[in-house]
């Protein structure tokens, strides 16, 4: 009698994180002991997922129980498409407690959250000298729960306190790189990220590289290849159940630092070599527009070590210089993009 493959659930298996860790999970080792559903919002996506030996189901995180019904089936959950959606994370938590109540087995969560919960309201102004780490859960819980992606962290935390449930949460900083692979080649996943592109496209918008305030704040940076390294990573420590979960389950993403106003000053230098702008200097935006860019988490101190992370065997290998570098071939592309509209 065989045994019964490890059931899969993902959800944001087209986009920019979820499309590269997809990819990583069809080339996995083991590959032939789990199955792939992958929950997507439109036919023709999973249509496409299923060439790739994936089964699909199609639905939006407002379905609850959709939601619900598939978690119940499903060993992992790996969701990758809603931090934020306080509804649809926890019917994915309803749905893992089902599975519990049933099989008495504890299925495990993987979920994506965001080092923008350490932000402050520096505003670009100064430097922050505070510095958090993953391997100090005590940090994370004297944040405020208000803080963003707080509230469905610590739901999926207290799941994992009630039993039915090992969590893990990634938290990833400033994520660049643009993707590539079979998946991508189809043309259903989005090949770029979304904080340095926000930035460039409101820059391009206003006619000048925006920085705000001062730009001296700090964030964190990891390469989107190294990111989806860190899912599988985490992946096989939930199927063997060898990582901590719960309160000591946070796992930071990160491999340097960068002040924003660096980010601004490449992007400007690339306007000004592409006749955007007359000067190779970026402009603080002003009271205005950061509230209509929706640029405050931008001018935020977001300091973080993953040294959690790394005690698991991860190891990012891209530095401050390719993140860098990852800027004008960025601008290139958004320019481009805006041309042809």
């Amino acid at each position: 009698m065989s045994t019964p493959k490890i059931q899969v659930l993902i959800t944001g298996a087209t986009g920019y994180i979820g499309g590269t860790v997809v990819q990583l999970l069809l080339a996995h080792p083991k590959r032939d002991t789990f199955e792939i559903t992958a929950y997507v919002r439109s036919e023709e996506k999973a249509k496409v997922l299923q060439t790739f030996g994936l089964k699909t189901a199609i639905g939006t995180f407002n379905e609850s129980d959709k939601l619900t019904d598939l978690a119940s089936k499903a060993d992992v959950v790996i969701n990758i498409a809603d931090a934020d959606h306080f509804a649809g994370n926890k019917a994915l938590l309803n749905g893992l407690k089902k599975r519990y109540e049933s099989t008495k087995k504890v299925p495990a969560f993987i979920h994506t959250s965001g080092t923008g919960v350490l932000n402050d309201d520096a505003l670009g102004d100064r430097i922050s000298d505070t510095i958090y780490y993953d391997s100090k859960p005590e940090q994370l819980d004297a944040l405020p729960d208000t803080q963003i992606h707080r509230d469905v962290d610590l739901e999926i935390i207290g799941a994992d306190k009630a039993g039915y449930a090992r969590t893990y949460i990634i938290f990833p900083g400033t994520i660049y790189g643009t993707v590539s692979g079979k998946l991508v080649d189809t043309g259903i996943t989005n090949r770029h990220s979304v904080q340095v592109p926000g930035l460039i496209k409101a820059s391009l918008h206003r006619g000048n590289a925006a920085v705000v305030g001062e730009g001296k704040n700090i964030w964190p940076h990891v390469e989107i290849n190294d990111v989806a390294q860190l899912f599988v990573i985490i992946f096989d420590a939930a199927l063997a159940d060898s990582a901590p979960h719960g309160r000591e389950g946070i796992f930071f993403a990160e491999n340097g630092e960068y002040q924003l106003i660096d980010v601004s000053k490449e992007v400007a230098k690339a306007f000004y070599d592409l006749g955007i702008q007359n000067s190779p200097e970026p402009t603080p935006l002003a009271e205005a527009e950061v509230a209509a860019y929706g640029a405050q988490p931008l001018g935020a101190n977001c300091r973080a070590r993953g040294e959690r992370s790394r005690a698991l065997g991860w190891k990012p290998t891209k530095t401050t210089e390719d993140f860098i570098a990852s800027i004008r071939p960025e601008v290139e592309a958004i320019v481009a993009q805006f041309a042809q509209k």
